[in-house]
């Protein structure tokens, strides 16, 4: 058996002849999902929302809408189904598009045509299937089914920072990715021999499962080489590009804008192609299983096809030019640092007074802490619904009164403070002079007249001291919102499902979720969006260069720091290295 180098040197040279053509397939699956596909499902999503009065859609509402709204539910799943079978489409498209390249039949026609008709193939029964498969690919998706719309799937990154801080946890998500990572390989074949054979999506899995028997290890292998090859090929050019505008920031400004918006679209065409280059390439090393021919005779590329390539790269430039402009030529705004439950590197327990007095030298913005309703129905500064983890009292907040809760000491990272009732952290605060981001927590034992309570003694402060409230809960920010309209409450989602039409003042979201498409929206509607837990150098760019308003974060000075970093090292040679540091999650916002 070849080498993979070997086989990857063989693909690319084949690469190489056909390039127009495989950039015609690619883009126009780029253009059609960001253009038609992707605004269409959100249109029809938002108009079907409205109709039933139902502000968004998330695991919270899920039963209510079932229950109440029966047919807005039928219409979504009927949506889901849709979206299935195009994620399916997807596919089919890019295997089709390679196979007909390779076999020197390629038209854009044609593929089109070649989809519909595996479309036609599939049935009910094999939805279930489908989804399954789709699920056990997902580790592949950006290595070999680069499709817009599975790029979008993922695990919040709150749920792996929960899952790692446990043993248990940990070795069962390890041992998830491993069998999802087994069965995604194994099955890998699926679709091809559901495209390309005429099978049925059961017997294409058992097809896949004895194909792959032997072929997992090595085929596992050149997927790895090849993303490691595609990753050092990008940083090369990240790092010749970087270091030529370096050399190029000692002429005059204007010129040396000129060629920063030169260099930086460069880059971007450079990153796309490699990406669509490695794409082709692990395609290709599917086929050979499956008896796909591996090599076609070189044939002149038709006009038409060298029309239609040359319009979509003029776009693709001429889009990345008119960004670039922008992004280079913009002096960024800080966002808001706001310190995640009063804490920073953790330098004392979490929402208490002690760490705040701490938090506040770092001069946050905003420290964000959590309340509970207690027993005799006052407030407490604590996130947990149980007491055990911090005090060691198996008690649920709600099960004890505040003068119970402030006798208890909580005790984390080596430190220990009391536990503080509202009343009192807010004399802190606001001696310290410091505001304050609210989140109020729920429970099902909560009082009836809980948020009445809370608008009637603490409303008009919020308001005077400019502090912001949050909540997970929609009920809080909807009842808020009855009860005191002027009063700022957030919502916050810990996933993008879809831009929601709520009366909430703005949007508290989990980072890897949040796009700037979101953020655009959100800005359309004068609502501030607030990124929580962030605490990466890159990351943080990154949200800035989508313009977020509040970064909710463990580490208040590598916050500064970075946004210190991104706003004052001004040289077009900076912006660029800022860029290609956060260049992986601009590539699938550029996706949408």
């Amino acid at each position: 058996m070849k080498s993979a180098f070997e086989d990857i040197r063989v693909y690319t040279s084949e690469f190489k002849k056909h390039l127009l053509q495989y950039i015609l397939l690619f883009l126009s699956l780029d253009l059609i999902s960001q253009f038609i596909v992707i605004p269409l499902f959100r249109y029809v999503t938002t108009f079907v929302l409205q109709a039933g009065a139902i502000p968004f859609v998330s695991y919270q509402n899920v039963i209510t809408i079932i229950t109440t709204h029966t047919s807005i539910f039928i219409i979504l799943i009927i949506e889901l189904i849709l979206l299935m079978l195009i994620v399916y489409s997807e596919f089919a498209f890019l295997l089709i598009g390679v196979k007909n390249i390779k076999k020197a039949t390629f038209t854009l026609p044609s593929v089109f045509k070649e989809t519909f008709i595996s479309l036609k193939t599939l049935r009910v029964s094999s939805l279930l299937l489908l989804i399954a498969y789709f699920i056990f690919i997902i580790p592949f998706a950006d290595i070999i089914f680069r499709t817009p719309l599975l790029s979008k799937i993922r695990i919040p990154d709150f749920i792996l920072d929960y899952m790692t801080k446990n043993w248990i946890l940990a070795l069962i998500l390890i041992l998830f990715y491993l069998v999802i990572g087994v069965l995604g390989l194994r099955l890998i074949l699926t679709l091809p021999l559901m495209i390309f054979k005429q099978q049925k999506t059961w017997p294409a899995m058992k097809q896949s499962w004895k194909l792959t028997g032997k072929l997992w290890r090595p085929l596992l292998i050149r997927l790895g080489e090849l993303t490691l090859l595609a990753a050092i090929i990008l940083l090369g050019f990240y790092c010749s590009f970087y270091l030529l505008q370096l050399a190029c920031d000692i002429f005059p400004r204007k010129l040396s804008f000129i060629i920063a918006v030169v260099n930086l679209t460069i880059i971007q065409i450079i990153s796309e192609v490699v990406l669509i280059w490695s794409s082709v390439i692990a395609i290709c090393f599917l086929f050979k299983p499956i008896g796909i021919q591996e090599k076609s005779s070189h044939t002149q590329t038709n006009k038409a096809i060298i029309s239609l390539s040359s319009i979509m790269i003029a776009v693709l430039v001429m889009g990345a030019a008119i960004s670039n402009i922008l992004y280079l030529g913009t002096n960024f705004s800080a966002p808001l640092i706001i310190s995640h439950r009063g804490v920073s590197k953790e330098n004392g327990v979490q929402n208490t007074i002690p760490a705040l007095k701490k938090t506040v030298r770092l001069k946050p913005d905003y420290v964000e802490i959590d309340l509970h309703e207690t027993k005799d129905k006052q407030f407490v500064v604590m996130h947990d619904e149980n007491l055990k983890k911090l005090t060691g009292v198996d008690k649920k907040p709600n099960e004890l009164t505040l003068k119970e809760l402030t006798h208890l000491t909580a005790k984390e990272n080596g430190s220990k403070g009391k536990v503080a009732s509202f009343d009192q952290y807010l004399k802190v605060a606001k001696k310290l002079h410091q505001k304050l981001l609210i989140e109020i927590k729920t429970t099902p034992q909560d009082s009836k007249k809980m948020l009445e309570y809370f608008n009637r003694k603490y409303g008009k402060l919020i308001i005077e001291k400019h502090y912001q409230v949050q909540s997970l809960d929609y009920g809080v920010v909807e009842n808020l919102h009855r009860i005191n309209p002027k009063l700022p409450v957030l919502y916050i989602q810990p996933y993008n499902f879809t831009y929601p039409e709520s009366v909430a003042k703005g949007y508290s979201m989990e980072y890897s979720t949040l796009d700037s498409d979101f953020i655009w929206q959100a800005h359309l509607n004068h609502h501030p969006v607030y990124a929580w837990t962030v605490n990466q150098s890159g990351l943080i760019k990154r949200l800035m260069y989508d313009h977020v308003d509040g970064i909710i974060t463990d580490d208040v000075p590598e916050v500064k720091k970075a946004i210190k970093d991104f706003k004052n090292n001004s040289s077009y040679a900076n912006k660029i290295l800022n860029y290609t540091i956060i260049l992986p999650g601009m590539l699938e916002n550029m996706r949408v």
